[in-house]
């Protein structure tokens, strides 16, 4: 029997041959079977550090032998089974049929690939019959040791496979996520003409349900059916219920539900999660209510339904959840805690949360995540980043979740401070990914930190499409547009292929720089890759051609959206009113109420916008005054400072300004001020022009434009020595005034022209050609108009300083640069001067062009001498 014990292993088929230890001793069955009872505890300890057998010692029957490794087996006690095998080899009794499926089963619960494989040696040594039951048990061994390999070789050499052969190898492909592979072995076992069976049937639906094979889930579900009623397998049902809901079939989900009489509790889990994860947070509730009537909820039924109550702000349901928790001991459990913790954070009960937090006796790393989040969401992020140092004391170890909350804190308390702390806590602990980068990058994009944004994206090895995504967002979000554009080049170079996000984050760069040639790139490659009818790219593409001046095909793209949502709505309206096209916008706002598509607050600012760029103000009050009862809205603050607008547009500055003294006083008066004041700027009204001001000061102080308006007042009344004085107050505050800054796109790149800026390469060349139109525009009858220099200076010296605004050196590198004919397109950051809009007029004249303009307000077209607006801006 020595000799035996000592060479089996070399009579194994190569694929089975034992592999060697690498953190113990040489394994036991590897070597000479001991004699003696020392011989034995030396093996015993090194393998399993236990006391060696007492039963070695007494003779017992081979029946007695193998009773007792499978009663081991069935009491758990793993080793001890092995240690009884061993003493059995070492007496020389036999093992049968009986003791290699108990044995194999140790082994697997074991997770002792080595020992495994040695088993199976043995099985083949000792005579061991190979049948079904005994390939079935190795098959789930080495399913169960991760060696799928080893499995499916089985499966493949085995003649007398049967159903449970293959259910087996199929659950332990599945185990092992194994996913396409399980697909393909189903799809072999059904060709052999070996029908599905209600286990098989288990094993495959959690597959279709996360691969979401909607085709695949249905043909299981036939199978279900065939093998008869689901009300005999309720795990089959659950799981149909299951992936329905993942496949986005919740309709089809409640058909099974409701078809299965014998409901448990499982049944209406399933069903209640699959409403949650589709956000049919009212149907889970009802649900719930329901089941509560049939069943008893366990813990898993109240994880399941508290998300639903925090999104429905379902406080009084989610107090009566907890107190069912604590009356059946669920309450405490740590799955059930952080569920409640959640519950009441996002109920904005911020101290209820802290007190279940408290009474958790056991806290994994989700329910201090949970915990910090709400603080984080309530805008205590202090607080939170204090419990994040708590955390570590208690040595729970973060994860990823717990870094991303900690950033996001961040943004919502000192900031950039607790960004850096945060970020080099997580590199002192190694746990800077991928997924921490783009994070990190965000972060300091939001907190306007672009140099460490760009600095992370540079360092980074892993850097993926998210974090370029991110970074490009980051810039956007800082209006650095044209390194926006520079950045997606980039992009492009490394390889990467720009998805939806890209584009919808770029798009917008190519709009604030009417970069035009870009947009239309980025139009085309949208689509060639099926992303430009998408309704977030779609939107996107609709607003980049609007800005650009392109409004036909601004159109064209909306028509072809098949699906709009009301940012589509929104954004085509507020197109049509950039460009002084207030009828037009007023019918889409009907046809959008007509498709059924509900208005939110946007729509209405886009609306009575679009009125005042038109002078249709008649129409935008009649639509003000009845937007509660025709649309179901009371005005807002934004409303209101809209209407102000479209009044003191048309010169009706009285009345709006008794329109701002009527608004609610818990409103937000800023913009209506903002708006009244630069009426006052267009229509010289300098008394209620004084009261804006005043009122402005006080609520934004550091706000440049106020100031700047309520001097350009000053200045054209001739007030010299109070537009001074305000522009002191600036300087005193550390009130900076936007530089007037004009964008023209040229070939790839996007020139930028500041103004009295002479920077520029063709500067020089700029303002001599820009002297010399001056002359032809004067012939043609072009007179200055010097009120638009706040400077108080000789009238000559103010002409020189209206020469050189941004947007009049953007036309003249435009009409330089370009071919005779060609439309100018530049964008400026600001509203467009009096002298700049004149002067513009008689450029398109001279040089017969189309001068396409957009300022911060709206869009000018210029043509043959005359404006789109008519005057009226």
């Amino acid at each position: 029997m020595s000799s035996c014990l000592l060479h089996f292993h070399l009579l194994l088929p190569p694929a089975y041959q034992p592999l060697p230890f690498s953190r113990h001793k040489p394994h036991s069955l590897l070597r000479a079977a001991p004699t003696s009872s020392a011989a034995l505890a030396e093996v015993s300890d090194a393998v399993f550090d236990v006391a060696p057998s007492n039963l070695i010692s007494q003779p017992r029957s081979p029946e007695f032998w193998i009773d007792s490794l499978r009663s081991k087996v069935r009491s758990n006690l793993l080793r001890e089974a092995v240690l009884t095998y061993i003493d059995m080899i070492v007496l020389g009794i036999t093992p049968d049929n009986f003791a290699f499926p108990a044995l194999l089963k140790a082994v697997a619960d074991l997770r002792d690939a080595d020992l495994g494989k040695q088993i199976h040696a043995h099985v083949y040594k000792f005579g061991g019959e190979l049948n079904s039951f005994m390939v079935n048990t190795l098959v789930g061994m080495y399913g169960k040791l991760g060696k799928l390999g080893s499995s499916k070789a089985l499966l493949g050499s085995f003649e007398g496979r049967d159903l449970v052969t293959w259910n087996t190898v199929l659950s332990s492909l599945c185990q092992n996520e194994q996913f396409l592979e399980a697909l393909e072995y189903l799809r072999e076992m059904v060709l052999e003409g070996v029908e599905p069976d209600g286990f098989t049937i288990s094993s495959v639906l959690p597959v279709c349900s996360r691969l979401e094979l909607l085709r695949t889930g249905k043909e299981m579900h036939a199978y279900a059916l065939k093998n008869g009623p689901l009300d005999e397998n309720s795990f089959v049902g659950s799981a149909l219920v299951d992936m329905y809901c993942n496949c986005k079939r919740v309709v089809s989900a409640r058909r099974v539900f409701d078809g299965i009489f014998d409901r448990r509790t499982g049944l209406w889990n399933a069903m209640i999660a699959g409403y949650a994860q589709n956000e049919h947070d009212e149907e889970a509730l009802s649900l719930f209510m329901e089941m509560e009537e049939n069943l008893k909820p366990n813990s898993i039924t109240l994880m399941t339904i508290l998300p639903s109550c925090a999104a429905l702000s379902a406080l009084a349901k989610g107090k009566e959840i907890h107190a069912y928790s604590i009356k059946n001991n669920l309450a405490t459990g740590v799955a059930v805690g952080s569920a409640l913790v959640d519950m009441y954070a996002k109920c904005g009960c911020l101290h209820n949360a802290r007190k279940v937090f408290d009474q958790i006796p056991i806290r994994n790393v989700i329910t201090w995540n949970v915990i910090i989040m709400a603080y984080g969401m309530h805008g205590n992020g202090q607080d939170a980043i204090d419990l994040l140092k708590v955390m570590m004391v208690q040595k729970v170890k973060p994860n990823e979740v717990t870094f991303i909350v900690a950033i996001a804190c961040s943004n919502l308390s000192e900031g950039l401070l607790l960004g850096k702390q945060v970020h080099a806590f997580s590199l002192r602990k190694g746990e800077l990914n991928s997924f921490m980068v783009n994070t990190l990058v965000g972060m300091y994009g939001k907190l306007g930190k672009l140099g460490s944004s760009k600095a992370l994206l540079g360092s980074f090895e892993g850097r993926d499409l998210v974090t370029w995504n991110t970074v490009l967002s980051s810039l956007c979000q800082n209006e650095q547009f044209l390194e926006a554009l520079e950045m997606q080049n980039f992009e492009r170079k490394a390889d990467l292929k720009p998805n939806s996000i890209t584009l919808m984050t770029v798009l917008p760069s190519c709009a604030a720089l009417s970069a035009l040639a870009k947009g239309k790139e980025i139009h085309a490659y949208s689509i060639k890759n099926n992303l430009a009818t998408g309704v977030a790219v779609g939107s996107a593409l609709v607003d980049m051609y609007a800005k650009c001046g392109s409004l036909h095909n601004a159109r064209k793209v909306f028509d072809q959206i098949p699906i709009r949502n009301v940012i589509t709505w929104n954004v085509i309206i507020m197109a049509y009113g950039m460009h002084g096209n207030g009828q037009d916008a007023i019918d889409l706002l009907k046809m959008m109420m007509v498709q059924k598509v509900k208005p939110n607050e946007v729509t209405f600012i886009s609306v009575f916008a679009a009125c005042s760029h038109s002078g249709m103000v008649d129409e935008g009050l009649r639509i003000f005054y009845n937007m509660q009862n025709e649309y179901g809205f009371e005005p807002s603050s934004d409303h209101y400072a809209c209407v102000v607008d479209l009044l003191g547009r048309a010169g009706r500055v009285e009345e709006a300004y008794q329109l701002i003294n009527t608004m609610p006083l818990d409103f937000d008066k800023a913009g209506a001020w903002s708006s009244l004041l630069g009426a006052c700027r267009i229509h010289n009204n300098l008394e209620i022009g004084e009261i804006a001001a005043q009122n402005l000061v006080q609520l934004e102080p550091d706000v440049a434009s106020h100031y700047v308006l309520l001097a350009n007042i000053y200045s054209s009344a001739g007030l010299w020595e109070k537009a001074t004085e305000v522009r002191r107050k600036m300087k005193e505050k550390g009130v900076r005034k936007e530089p007037g800054c004009s964008w023209i796109e040229h070939g790839d790149e996007v020139h930028k022209f500041i103004a009295g800026d002479s920077s520029h390469p063709q500067s020089e060349k700029l303002h001599g050609y820009l002297e010399a139109l001056w002359e032809k525009m004067r012939k043609e009858g072009y007179v200055p108009d010097t009120s638009c220099v706040l400077h108080n200076v000789e009238e000559d010296e103010k002409e020189v300083l209206l020469c050189g605004h941004s947007e009049k050196l953007a036309i003249a590198f435009g009409i330089l640069n370009t071919s005779p004919g060609t439309v100018i397109r530049v964008a400026k950051n600001l509203r467009v001067c009096n002298d700049c809009h004149q002067a513009t007029k008689f450029i398109s004249k001279i040089v017969d062009r189309e001068i396409i303009l957009r300022d911060v307000r709206r869009f000018h077209h210029f043509k043959n001498g005359t404006c789109s607006c008519g005057d009226y801006w």
